[in-house]
């Protein structure tokens, strides 16, 4: 593999001397131009402003965009989607962005849009609120839907952004990017799809107990294996304050059934959701992870408990905002099932609740077992400037997206140590070199750029979002 890298990463070096005929150079915000490019954006049919928000060095628009409910028939009604572009210069390569979910209408940059110092597209998944149909039409909400939305997007402004397009996007995000390239592979330049499950066949979860079993060191695993089981050891009285917790805040169980199904629901999340979000040092800190659980207070075990999961996230207010992912999950996306041999089964009466026990009973699901298996082999056999980067410590990446003979200049990767917020900085040295030339040169920038394989922008603490992508319930 370092060789290939190495191999790989020279030949970067050598493309990269080649001139780069109309490439994009490093440039200020427009400062003049004979069409205001909000004027510009506005001219697009179907488009229209929501708010504009500052932000130095750039213009930042919220927007709402016409899209057809069915793309297969467009005249049967539309709907308004958010978008957002935060705009650098039209001389600039464009970074289109999804979360998979709802769009944020705060200005930020992801990791891409920094290294390729660029313009930011960010699309708003359909069916989450408020980009949301009504009446709403629950099987117009599949992956080639929400690909064809990016679709359109991309066409109505290529013609305004008309250099180098890469998508990107993190867990839900990353596999959005991948559906989408598998849809329509004419429209991007590049894809980087971080942290991006993928469960090709939904019955067989094996590899999520290897992960489990073998994941950071026996000492973490054993400490929170501990703080896991005595949660449902001790579930009469914790459950006790669970009903005053959620009496105290209005919380209902509707959807899910009952309180005792959403306590063991957020239970059995509890060492999934450490390892997505923490580090394997955060098992050593004694407040988030009491070090005796057998001695530990119930107050103690609740907080452990409620900081990593929390309690609120399978009621029905919990549940609400996520309903067009469970609902995906529940019909083409899948949704992992694990083992728990640390603790009794007397103590377990559920186990890990399928995506349908999380929809309304009002809305029907059917699961599409081809589904994730088209985009599987599709991506085998036909990645092109591909980029899949995973956390070596993060669940969702135990059923990564492979390559095959038939891909190519793509790559996957992974950050030692990392977790579900895992990002081409945190690669190992030659990795993160060859990972940053390919996006560069994807991007179409000069040469010079794609040999230094540095990011073009400096970092911004305010604008480049460096949190991990969070999930509902723990689960992408």
């Amino acid at each position: 593999m370092r060789k290939a890298l190495r191999w790989l990463l020279a030949l970067t070096v050598l493309i990269g001397t080649l001139s780069t005929a109309g490439a994009a150079t490093a440039a200020e915000p427009e400062a003049t131009g004979t069409t205001d490019i909000k004027e510009r954006l506005l001219s697009i049919p179907g488009m229209s402003l929501i708010e504009e928000k500052p932000y130095t060095g750039y213009r930042f628009f919220v927007l709402n965009y016409t899209q057809p409910v069915d793309h297969r028939h467009p005249s049967k009604g539309t709907f308004q989607q958010r978008i957002t572009v935060l705009h650098k210069d039209v001389s600039r390569p464009t970074v289109f962005y999804t979360s998979g979910y709802s769009v944020s209408t705060t200005p930020s940059r992801r990791e891409p849009a920094q290294i390729v110092d660029g313009n930011q597209i960010s699309m708003e998944y359909r069916f989450f609120t408020p980009s949301r149909p009504d009446p709403a039409d629950w099987t117009k909400l599949d992956i080639w839907q929400a690909a064809s939305d990016q679709h359109r997007i991309f066409k109505a402004l290529k013609k305004i952004y008309d250099r180098n397009w890469i998508s990107t996007g993190g867990s839900k995000g990353g596999m959005t990017a991948t559906y989408y390239e598998r849809f329509y592979p004419k429209d991007m330049d590049g894809v980087v799809a971080y942290v991006a499950p993928n469960d090709v066949v939904n019955d067989e979860d094996s590899a999520y107990d290897r992960f489990f079993a073998g994941v950071g060191t026996k000492e973490c695993r054993d400490r929170l294996n501990a703080v896991q089981r005595e949660a449902l050891v001790r579930r009469e009285p914790l459950e006790k304050k669970y009903a005053a917790y959620a009496a105290e805040n209005n919380y209902t169980f509707r959807t899910i059934g009952s309180l005792d199904k959403a306590y063991e629901a957020v239970v059995l999340d509890y060492v999934w959701g450490f390892w997505q979000y923490n580090q394997l040092e955060n098992c050593g800190d004694d407040t988030l992870i009491p070090p005796d659980a057998k001695n530990a207070t119930d107050d103690q075990i609740w907080a452990s408990i409620d900081t990593v999961g929390g309690f609120a996230s399978y009621t029905d207010q919990g549940l609400e905002p996520y309903t067009p992912y469970y609902y995906q999950a529940a019909t083409q996306l899948g949704a992992p099932t694990i083992g728990f041999p640390h603790i009794e089964k007397k103590y377990i009466r559920y186990g890990y609740q399928p995506p349908r026990n999380f929809v309304p009973s009002d809305i029907p699901t059917r699961f599409q077992p081809w589904a994730m298996r088209d985009v599987d082999t599709w991506v085998k056999h036909n990645a092109r400037h591909m980029l899949f980067v995973y956390g070596q410590n993060d669940p969702w990446g135990a059923e990564p997206f492979r390559l095959g003979r038939g891909a190519q200049d793509s790559y996957v990767l992974t950050a030692p140590g990392a977790n579900h917020g895992a990002r081409v900085a945190g690669l190992v040295e030659d990795e993160k070199t060859l990972a940053t030339a390919r996006i560069l040169e994807w991007a179409g920038v000069p040469s010079a750029a794609v040999e230094r394989a540095k990011p073009l922008a400096k970092y911004d603490a305010k604008l480049d979002v460096r949190d991990v992508e969070r999930e509902p319930a723990l689960r992408p």
